[in-house]
Formats: C-alpha cells, sequence, structure tokens
C-alpha cells in the first residue's frame, strides 16, 4: 500500500528549521555517554567524522571498514572541491543562493529543509577541516581560495589542487586514529557488513564477514549508523573503486530500511572514456577542469582528423553555444546529457568515437602553463599517464560515466531510516541532491552528516534508551541473522556453475547503460527488466565461485555484491519506468521540452519514492510528498 511518509522537519521557515530542531533534540550527560555503544560501518568522511565526533563526546564507538585502514575510504577519490556558502570572495553568494542553486541543481526533488542544514553547517565545516590540517589552497595573502562549479554563478569551492577528497579523507582519518588510540573508538578492519540485526523493532547490531579467516561475526550496540558509500560500481564501469558496493545498505533495505529514489543515478560529464572491452572501470576527471577547460567536437559528423589540425571555425562548442549564461559550468546532468546528443549524432572524437574534448589551448595562452600546473597540474599528470596524451599540448578525451548516486536510503530530517535505531550518512543516504547533485556538494554532505548532524541526532535517539542494556551476543535476533548470512553463502558457493560473478556483473552493467542510463524510456526500462529477471535465473544457475569460506575470498566477495547488486538494478529500473516524468539526471525520453530539455510533472510527481521491498521481493512504493517555500518550483533553465 502506497503510504505518506514523513520528514521530520519542524514546520515552519526551513531556514531556522536546523536550528529549533537542535534546541529540542534530548540530550545525555556526560556521566552517561560511556554507557552507549553506537556501531558505524564505513570510514569515510561521513563514516570517520561521525566515530570521531562521538568518540570525543565519550560515547563507546565500534567502527568497521572492509579496508584494511579508514584513510583507504572512497572519499578520497573526489577531486574537485567542498563547498561553502561563506561568501568569502564578494561576489553575492549567500545561504540562500547556495540552497537555490542546490534545490534547483536538484531538480526539486530533494528536500528544501535538508538543503538549508546543508548549507548552514557549510561554513563550520570548512574552519573545522582547515583546523584538523587539511591543506586548502590559499591566495596570495593567505585567505583560503575558491573555485567555480558546474551549476553556480559564483566562486564557493575550496579545494586542494585535485586532492581534496584525499586531503579531507588523511586529516578525518587522523581524527579517527586519535579516538582509536583514546581508548574510545574500537576499530574493526578488513570486516564487511553483511546483514543487520534488527529486534523488538529497532536496529540493534551487525553480522559482519572477516575478509581475511571467512570468520562470520556479529556486534551488538544501541544504534547503527551505515555511512557506506554509493552504488555507481551497479553498472560495473563507472568512477568508483572497484570495491564499492551496495550490499551493506541493501541487506538494511531487506531487513525494511526504505530505498528512496535508487534510479536517480549521477553520470558525470568529465570522465575519461571506455578505450577497450576488457576495461573494468572509468576514470574522473575533477569537474572543476570546467572552469578553464572549453569542451567541444568538430562541427562535421564523422571527422576524425587530429584535434589541433581542426580549426575554430570547424569546432562547436556546444555547451557554450547551447547554455550561454552557464557555458561549459552548466551542472552535470544538462553536460552529460549534452555530450550523449553529440556523441550519437556522430560527432564523437577518439578511437572508439565515444568521447567529446575538453580543450585547454585558450586557458594555456590566458593563464601560462605554469598557472594550469599549479591549479591541475595532478589532473594532468594523471591524465597522460592513463592515455600516453600530454592535455597541456592536446585536448582531453571526456565522456559520461556511471558516478554518483543520489537515492539512498530513505531517512527523515534526524538521518534516521524507516528502522528506528539506524541512521545514514554521507552518499549512502538520500536527502540533499533531489534529481542531480552540483559539484562539490558530495564531500561537503557527507562531512555535514557526520562531524554536524548525526552527532546531534543519534545521543537524541540513544537519550530514550537510558538503562537499556545492549542486545545480548546469544539473543535469537543475533542467532538468526548469523544463520542467515551463513545460508546466503552456502547458497552462492553451492551453485557449482561455470561462470565467475565478474562476468554477470559485466553483463549487467550493460544492461544498466542500456536501458537505464543517461536516457531512458518505458521501452527500453521494460526490456532491462526482462533481461534483469533472465540474468538473474542465469546467476543463480550457473555462478561459480572458486576457493572455500573459511579464508580470503575475493570472488566470494564479489558474488554476494552481484547477487545484491541484481536485485537492486530491477529496483532502480522499477523506480525509473513508476517515475512518469524527467527530471534532472532521470531523463525520460518522452519527457521533454521542445528543445531537448527535461520536462517535470510537479502535479503528479513532486514527491520522493521510498521502496520497500517485501519478504517476497514484492516492491512497495511510499511517498515523501516535497514542498518548497524558499525556493519556488521553477523550470529550470541555465540558457
Amino acid at each position: 500500500m502506497d503510504e505518506l511518509l514523513r520528514s521530520g522537519a519542524p514546520a515552519g521557515d526551513p531556514a531556522t528549521a536546523w536550528a529549533r530542531r537542535r534546541d529540542d533534540y534530548r540530550l545525555v550527560g556526560p556521566l552517561n555517554r560511556h554507557k552507549f555503544s553506537v556501531i558505524v560501518v564505513g570510514t569515510g568522511l561521513a563514516g570517520a567524522g561521525t566515530a570521531a565526533a562521538l568518540g570525543e563526546l565519550g560515547y563507546r564507538v565500534h567502527a568497521f571498514t572492509f579496508h584494511d585502514a579508514p584513510r583507504r575510504a572512497h572519499s578520497v577519490a573526489a577531486q574537485g572541491g567542498i563547498n561553502a556558502a561563506r561568501a568569502r570572495k564578494v561576489d553575492n553568494d549567500s545561504v540562500r543562493r547556495f540552497v537555490a542553486d542546490t534545490v534547483k541543481g536538484g531538480d526539486f526533488r530533494g528536500r528544501e529543509a535538508d538543503a538549508f542544514r546543508l548549507a548552514e553547517e557549510s561554513v563550520r565545516v570548512i574552519d573545522h577541516l582547515n583546523a584538523l590540517g587539511a591543506p586548502f589552497a590559499r591566495e596570495y595573502g593567505g585567505a583560503l581560495a575558491t573555485r567555480s562549479f558546474g551549476g553556480v554563478q559564483v566562486s564557493r569551492t575550496y579545494y586542494t589542487r585535485g586532492q581534496t577528497g584525499q586531503q579531507l579523507q588523511v586529516a578525518a582519518s587522523g581524527a579517527l586514529q586519535r579516538q582509536v588510540a583514546a581508548g574510545n573508538v574500537t576499530l574493526h578492519t578488513r570486516q564487511e557488513m553483511l546483514d543487520l540485526i534488527v529486534a523488538d523493532g529497532r536496529a540493534q547490531g551487525i553480522v559482519v564477514r572477516d575478509l581475511v579467516t571467512g570468520e562470520i561475526g556479529a556486534q551488538t550496540a544501541h544504534a547503527v549508523v551505515l555511512a557506506t558509500g554509493g552504488y555507481g560500481t551497479v553498472f560495473f564501469q563507472s568512477t568508483l573503486a572497484r570495491n564499492s558496493n551496495a550490499t551493506a545498505a541493501w541487506r538494511a533495505h531487506r531487513r525494511g530500511a526504505l530505498l528512496a529514489s535508487p534510479s536517480f543515478v549521477q553520470f558525470h560529464p568529465t570522465a575519461l572514456p571506455v578505450n577497450a572491452p576488457w576495461q573494468t572501470k572509468t576514470t574522473l576527471m575533477s569537474e572543476s577542469l570546467r572552469n578553464d577547460g572549453r569542451i567541444w567536437v568538430p562541427s562535421r559528423a564523422g571527422d576524425d582528423r587530429p584535434a589541433n589540425t581542426i580549426s575554430e571555425d570547424e569546432r562547436d562548442y556546444y555547451l557554450e553555444r547551447k547554455y550561454p549564461t552557464y557555458g561549459n559550468l552548466t551542472p552535470r546532468d544538462v553536460a552529460s546529457r549534452a555530450a550523449r546528443e553529440q556523441i550519437e549524432a556522430g560527432h564523437g572524437v577518439g578511437p572508439l568515437r565515444n568521447s567529446v574534448y575538453l580543450d585547454f589551448a585558450d586557458a594555456r595562452a590566458r593563464l601560462g602553463k605554469a598557472v594550469l600546473a599549479e591549479r591541475y597540474g595532478n589532473l594532468f599528470d594523471m591524465y597522460r599517464d592513463a592515455t600516453g596524451e600530454d592535455p597541456y599540448e592536446v585536448p582531453m578525451r571526456i565522456a559520461p560515466a556511471a558516478h554518483f548516486t543520489m537515492g539512498g536510503l530513505w531517512s527523515d530530517y534526524d538521518l534516521m531510516t524507516s528502522i528506528p535505531g539506524l541512521f545514514v550518512g554521507g552518499e549512502a543516504g538520500w536527502g540533499y541532491h533531489g534529481a542531480n547533485r552540483l559539484g562539490a556538494n558530495s564531500l561537503l554532505s557527507a562531512c555535514v552528516d557526520g562531524w554536524f548532524t548525526l552527532p546531534y541526532s543519534v545521543p537524541n535517539y540513544l537519550a530514550g534508551l537510558l538503562g537499556e542494556p545492549v542486545l545480548a551476543s546469544d539473543h535469537d535476533a543475533v542467532r538468526q541473522a548469523a544463520t542467515d548470512v551463513h545460508a546466503r553463502i552456502e547458497a552462492l558457493t553451492g551453485i557449482g556453475g561455470t561462470t565467475g560473478p565478474a562476468v554477470f556483473h559485466r553483463e549487467l552493467g550493460e544492461i544498466l547503460y542500456r536501458g537505464c542510463g543517461v536516457a531512458r524510456s518505458a521501452a527500453g526500462l521494460r526490456t532491462a527488466l526482462d533481461e534483469i529477471d533472465a540474468l538473474s535465473r542465469r546467476f543463480w544457475s550457473d555462478l561459480r565461485v572458486t576457493g572455500g569460506t573459511g579464508a580470503f575470498n575475493q570472488q566470494l566477495e564479489h558474488a554476494g555484491r552481484v547477487a545484491d547488486f541484481l536485485e537492486l538494478a530491477r529496483l532502480m529500473c522499477l523506480d525509473a519506468l513508476d517515475r512518469d516524468e524527467s527530471c534532472g539526471a532521470h531523463f525520460r525520453t518522452e519527457h521533454q521540452t521542445a528543445d531537448g530539455e527535461a520536462l517535470r510533472n510537479d502535479d503528479d510527481w513532486c514527491f520522493a519514492s521510498a521502496w520497500e521491498t517485501t519478504p517476497d521481493g514484492t516492491a512497495v512504493r511510499h511517498r515523501e510528498p516535497l514542498t518548497f517555500d524558499a525556493v519556488g518550483l521553477t523550470t529550470r533553465n541555465y540558457r
């Protein structure tokens, strides 16, 4: 049954909602905090921030990661910067302008009150990270430097060359390790969460597998925080690390946590194109490059001359032509669709004709090579290492690739999911970005969740559990969850087929790129659903997992993740088929304006879809109505 969900955001002006909500939160006194135990899964920016902050406050924290060290979390991969509405450039930026850009960039499919919290706390985030030692770029006089990103007309992005995620992760990991050394946080490495323990209607622990020994174990606590990142690797070839996956969030979903807007997937417009059929992932080139690079294709379809031999009057700077106000800094969904249109129309470049040019010749002539090296040197080096081409001399070749997932576990304003006691942070959640994330808001949302939201909202929940013991390790719910994990592993290893999990994963990615990619249609989505069902049947009848279950076995890890990907992919396509409109990165070809822009339907679809999967696998949609009081519903226009 389609039920309405409540956001839990305080009524009234969304600009003051966060301050009013914080004032209403219940507190846990310093002498009682050590009585509470909290599990944090994931040690990226959201997870490390949450664990470090709660540990600093005096709570007993168990931090889990499947990496060998917290600093290896995928937050390191973000390159271009982190946004903050500090208005230090005197370019008329403000909190309200930040909110307007974020809500509009998400095509009015995110929660407005959450966007205000993101903007408000962004000011504190930069000072906090700077104090932790993040080496932000600075102006000559010492002030922190900023640059622009897509979808905005101001300069609000703070950065550390093209290594922002890496440097922020190093700082956050240092803060986490300080709490580990102090004895406030127990760090569990090489542990993958395979199930959620739900008892008495609330989350009270997790089941994990030791990736080295294969041992199945459980950890119980008063609350659980999932900060496990996004699920872009469902597409097989994505900008994410190969080990990034959806299992923790999906297992929580199968225990009852609603999953919001799973079809809202961002395709990054400046990834390196796929160059060979054996390639297993794509490589991200920061959107910050669009500050100085100009995107173009040959005006004549099929023109295969070297880029530098094509004259200016034979080039189509199509973003500058179509969107003169924003030009090359159009939002990612708009830029990706425009690139796809050019490639499909025969204007693609490169050996496989599957990319467009990102050209720095004008910037080099205007600024000089030294300035470009100062701003983007490590990115240019990475491009040269990956392609053998020098971007100082020839244009880069870029193409859209699966990247960030705006969908995730549904949570209320307090970041608590539909399962009491289960919280979510960072990309694993859904609330801020709507149908399209603006560049440099990902690092920000992870930091705001980890450092400045969950450390308030989790204690508010814990305050009602004072005196409650941690769930016993031999409780029936713990035993049952562990039994379920063992049964699933045995099911995967007992198939005895002939095909490894990577083959199924690659086929799934091809299905999704065709049917649920940059553009979708009802017919294509129905075909994709049929293909996913057929692939799932083959997977469960022909999967081959070599090696044993009681030891290090990466094929077994991959098999479990692919099994979850198959179920998730089906829900993604179902959500995309169900949402009969175009909005942001969800572009249904049946719903577009005369000039090819996304055509939203606010009368029927101004809500967030939050999906439940019943025990028999049936998907049930619930809705959270979305209201916009500060940023009026308008048609996006970047022209």
